[in-house]
């Protein structure tokens, strides 16, 4: 790459000196016409071979990028469990304790499609009683292009249940509104984050099982 500057700055002068050398020679417009054709005929064959290397190169090396599409998207199961109704939607109770879990389900079909399945839980408990517990496993269908294993892995368990999220939450905000209760506003999970900690999580767990030499 550093020699073809050197070339494009050598023939410029070159082709200057040609057209001032011509110029004191020809006495009409015809002949000058002639000098300037004569020195611009070999820039014009110099650019197209460099440019024309340049694009081939591109698109086979950074125009192709990874493609995810969803295929479909479903609610497998959903559940709301309110055991202490009426006496847990009675004023004047202490606000319930939350806890809430998120997991990431896939499976792999025959024909390269994955579903990958978000399952939201939300338990709420007083001290002396449950006051609702409320489950959602929401799903979708997703195709892959352009994809190798390396970066497969993020698309399913990052983006995936990022696309997921929002149809899943809406779904427990109906819920525990349709229970009596204000509704869940679960903010968005760091999915990021949950995958580098299952991989190292995994990490550790091969390097615990792998045999000590002595």
């Amino acid at each position: 790459m550093a020699k073809k500057p050197k070339k494009e700055e050598t023939s410029k002068p070159k082709a200057k000196k040609a057209t001032k050398a011509k110029a004191a020679e020809p006495k009409t417009a015809k002949a000058a016409a002639k000098a300037q054709e004569a020195t611009s005929k070999p820039q014009a064959q110099a650019n197209p071979a460099p440019n024309g290397e340049a694009p081939n190169g591109a698109s086979a090396g950074h125009d192709v990028q990874p493609m995810l599409r969803i295929l479909a998207q479903y609610t497998k199961d959903v559940s709301f469990e309110n055991p202490t109704a009426p006496d847990s939607l009675r004023n004047g109770l202490e606000a319930p304790k939350f806890n809430i879990g998120i997991e990431i389900g896939r499976q792999l079909f025959d024909d390269d499609t994955v579903e990958v399945s978000l399952k939201l839980k939300a338990d709420a408990r007083r001290p002396e009683h449950v006051a609702f517990i409320c489950e959602v496993e929401y799903a979708g269908l997703f195709a892959f292009a352009n994809t190798n294993l390396e970066q497969l892995q993020p698309l399913i368990m990052i983006e995936c249940p990022r696309l997921l999220f929002p149809f899943a939450r809406q779904i427990m905000v109906e819920m525990t509104l349709n229970g009596g209760y204000p509704p869940i506003m679960l903010e968005p999970p760091d999915f990021a984050g949950m995958f580098r900690e299952e991989m190292n999580r995994r990490l550790a767990q091969e390097q615990g099982n792998a045999p000590q030499m002595a």
